[in-house]
């Protein structure tokens, strides 16, 4: 699918890509999924070849931030699925060419709904191709914002209900905490994507604000946001480092909570190995069958044998009780 916007009257409008070419007030050109038609006709009207999908997702340095002639290649990874259980992140390449600013991508992130909704009903809000992309990639921005403070509204959550006084019933308790552990993955899962994320934008904005993207090497507004976004980002790395750790902390202790949990129950059993054992010992010493034992013909054989038996069982019990043992 190819989105064209071009300015009317100081907002985006948005058409499909004509087949006489682009008109000359484009400022951007959104290509989401490209097959080989729409592939072909976009790299003929922009004069440009796109990078694969298999080129995007590279890890070099050099094979996400790259001039070919007039066209600027720039690779970041963008968070997508982030409101369900598995959250990902997807490359995103944006080109900017002496004309209009590309989009190229193979998922469909909130940013880019958000933005072009607001930049079709608002005036001024991209009326250049180089303030279309940083709109853009400030709107990315926003929303790693937005989803590093859900995952910290969630560790809030997490930590009361970790700490929180002992539930009355242990099988509830422990399938709380196994619960919280799994909300743990999650949310740690959420944090590494944004991250990351974070990373490669601060990477793409380094290289614009230091001269690299050589079309806007005037425009004072333009390095003035890069500026902006480079601070933004600073603080959403250090805030997800930040979260990182509380995570790391959380996990630890709750994996501690189930451990004493586990440790308690093995100490009931060791607690009745105590009580039982020393009974066990009388009943099975009276238990013999050797034809000479003076109590069997005693009259208060019975009632002996059962008080030695509790009171082999009680001290035994007050004795590691009195050690602190038990």
């Amino acid at each position: 699918m190819i989105d064209v916007y071009r300015v009317a009257d100081g907002v985006l409008q948005r058409l499909d890509l004509p087949e006489s070419g682009l008109p000359p007030d484009t400022v951007w050109v959104d290509v989401l999924e490209p097959q080989g038609s729409d592939l072909a006709r976009v790299q003929t009207a922009l004069q440009i070849e796109l990078p694969t999908r298999e080129e995007m997702e590279e890890i070099e340095l050099s094979s996400r931030i790259y001039q070919e002639g007039n066209a600027t290649f720039l690779t970041a990874l963008v968070p997508v699925n982030a409101d369900t259980a598995a959250p990902g992140t997807t490359a995103i390449t944006f080109i900017r060419t002496p004309g209009p600013m590309v989009t190229l991508r193979y998922a469909d992130p909130q940013p880019f709904k958000t933005f072009a909704a607001r930049a079709t009903r608002v005036r001024d809000i991209a009326p250049t191709p180089d303030l279309a992309m940083i709109g853009l990639m400030d709107t990315i921005i926003d929303r790693e914002a937005d989803l590093l403070e859900r995952a910290g509204t969630i560790l809030d959550a997490l930590s009361k209900e970790v700490f929180k006084t002992k539930a009355r019933n242990a099988s509830v308790a422990s399938a709380d905490l196994e619960a919280a552990v799994r909300r743990l993955g999650q949310v740690e899962d959420l944090n590494s994507r944004v991250r990351e994320s974070a990373h490669t934008l601060i990477r793409v904005l380094t290289y614009l604000g230091t001269g690299g993207f050589v079309e806007s090497k005037g425009s004072k507004d333009f390095r003035a946001r890069i500026k902006v976004l480079q601070r933004d980002l600073q603080s959403i790395s250090e805030q997800s480092a930040f979260l990182g750790q509380k995570g790391s902390f959380l996990l630890d202790a709750t994996l501690g909570l189930i451990n004493i949990q586990q440790t308690a129950i093995i100490k009931i059993f060791s607690v009745a190995a105590v009580v039982f054992l020393p009974p066990t010992l009388v009943a099975s010493i009276y238990g013999m069958n050797f034809d000479i034992m003076p109590e069997l013909k005693w009259a208060l054989g019975y009632p002996w044998a059962l008080l030695l038996m509790v009171l082999s069982a009680i001290l035994p019990y007050l004795y590691f009780k009195r050690k602190g043992w038990l």
